[in-house]
């Protein structure tokens, strides 16, 4: 008798599948870690699946699922055996709803460059990816706006909108592979949040598809709407956990006319955190970018990626970038602030690039770090909010915490001008140990200092049992409150956000 479509689909020989071996399933590393009780995946769900978008949407091969099981950074691996790929908002109801009424567990899926493991499955949740819903709907020139469908890669939606001096008001490194739904599902942050402010405030509106198929239209396009609650909040930052966004409504800035980057170097971070706070005052409307980045991991991104860096040897770097539109006016005062910073010294030495090609050189020692940090081996990557007064101090606890354990590397770098510190920690290889003098003792910092333990990457699965760290017991309990009656047989990317207990 032939054996089922799934039986005989898993046996098949998948050569590619060897690159994920590496990583182990999440539910071995988790082993506590219970699965729902959700209804496996049968042939009659596959032919479902399978009318609703045609069979070249329907992925159940091995070698053609794997890569939507295991994250960017290699550190969790899901179990799926079928991944879907809608085309429209239409398809993804029909998905939902069949989904809600069998009980199948779902897992949406963007550009998969998530840090927190949310964006891939826990164990066998059908992946829902957006990939093809790619298509940009309007750009509205009178009133700055453009209507995209969520999975539309962030860098194509930016360089179309290039043509009409519009730009998308986030910036990230995985601008070239995330897409604008899974920015909008988890409030990503960026390079330019201190310019531009966080997506609450530049989504206008969205489309999202409810747990049980409806659909939620919160389009809007209008900048002023006081009518009722904002229900699109309630998807900004909710990690796929609510609802699938669809489409997304932007508000945009102008492009900028005039770009200046200046590249520094400093002997400490007492001289990092005056340049940051002068810059606000003597850059005022023009600074666009405040970043920094510590010699521990400017040294790996320069060594591990073969990188050039302009400037000698130093214990910080900071990048400021101003964005204007007059060019003579924008240059001028950047010159002015760089040239008060030398001569106080509190600048040991610095460069300013003006040319589009020398500004990438630059960013790419910021924005390929991540990147890098994966060549040491295992990367135990922490994404904080802090206040300036203590922001590198929790760098250098944990290095003194840590102490002789074999550690490649800790180091720190991130965005100085909303407070936002990336920590990161590598080995060769997963250590138990040092994992354990991280978590929790760096969350139990991070709230005694009233910070934030997840400032812009989310909770996702990795961080969700954390969540007391930063928000009270009340407010965690009417969050799941919310989870309930928008998803009460929580089909939408189980096992994340919200804390087990």
């Amino acid at each position: 008798m032939q054996r089922n479509i799934l039986t005989r689909l898993l046996s098949s020989p998948c050569p590619r599948l060897q690159r994920y071996k590496s990583v182990s399933l999440t539910s071995e590393q988790y082993p506590n870690l219970k699965r729902g009780d959700f209804a496996r995946l049968q042939d009659s769900d596959v032919q479902t699946f399978t009318r609703i978008l045609g069979s070249g949407n329907v992925l159940t091969q091995p070698d053609d699922v794997e890569g939507y099981n295991t994250d960017w950074l290699r550190t969790v691996r899901g179990q799926t055996r079928c991944v879907l790929k809608p085309k429209d908002t239409e398809q993804v109801s029909e998905i939902l709803s069949y989904c809600n009424e069998r009980r199948i567990a779902v897992c949406p899926q963007g550009g998969n460059t998530g840090l927190v493991g949310g964006s891939v499955p826990v164990f066998d949740e059908v992946v829902l990816s957006t990939s093809q819903m790619n298509k940009i709907l309007n750009i509205d020139l009178d009133s700055s706006t453009v209507v995209a469908q969520s999975g539309v890669v962030l860098e194509a939606l930016d360089t179309e909108l290039s043509q009409y001096g519009l730009m998308v008001p986030i910036d990230l490194g995985a601008k070239g592979s995330c897409h604008i739904g899974g920015n909008v599902a988890t409030n990503a942050g960026g390079l330019r949040l201190l310019r531009y402010g966080s997506l609450h405030g530049s989504v206008l509106g969205i489309e999202a598809v409810m747990a049980d198929g409806q659909v939620l239209d919160c389009l809007n396009t209008l900048k002023k709407d006081n009518t009722g609650y904002d229900l699109k909040q309630l998807f900004i930052g909710s990690e796929g956990t609510l609802g699938v966004i669809t489409k997304v409504a932007l508000a945009l800035p102008p492009r900028p006319k005039s770009i200046n980057l200046a590249y520094l170097s400093l002997k400490s971070f007492a001289d990092v955190a005056t340049v940051f706070r002068r810059s606000r005052a003597d850059l005022g409307e023009i600074l666009s970018s405040c970043e920094f980045i510590d010699k521990e991991c400017m040294k790996c991104v320069t060594e591990n990626l073969n990188l050039s860096n302009p400037l000698g040897q130093s214990e910080f770097y900071m990048l400021i970038e101003t964005s204007g539109s007059n060019p003579t006016h924008d240059e001028e005062k950047l010159n002015n602030f760089l040239e008060n910073m030398l001569a106080e010294e509190i600048v040991s030495d610095g460069t300013v690039a003006t040319a589009p090609s020398k500004q990438k050189e630059i960013w790419q020692l910021r924005e390929r770090i991540a990147e890098s940090l994966l060549v040491d081996g295992y990367c135990y990557k922490y994404d904080i909010s802090l206040p300036l007064s203590v922001f590198y101090q929790a760098v250098l606890d944990m290095r003194q915490r840590l102490g002789d354990r074999v550690v490649t590397r800790c180091g720190g770098f991130g965005h100085l001008g909303d407070g936002n510190l990336h920590l990161n920690i590598t080995t060769p290889n997963y250590d138990q140990e040092v994992m354990d003098l991280i978590e929790p003792f760096l969350y139990e910092w991070t709230s005694k200092y009233r910070g934030s333990i997840s400032a812009e990457h989310g909770l996702g699965f990795k961080k969700r049992n954390f969540i007391g760290f930063s928000k009270s017991a009340p407010a965690v309990m009417l969050m799941k409150k919310i989870k309930q009656e928008m998803d009460p047989h929580g089909i939408l990317n189980p096992y994340k956000v919200l804390p087990d207990f």
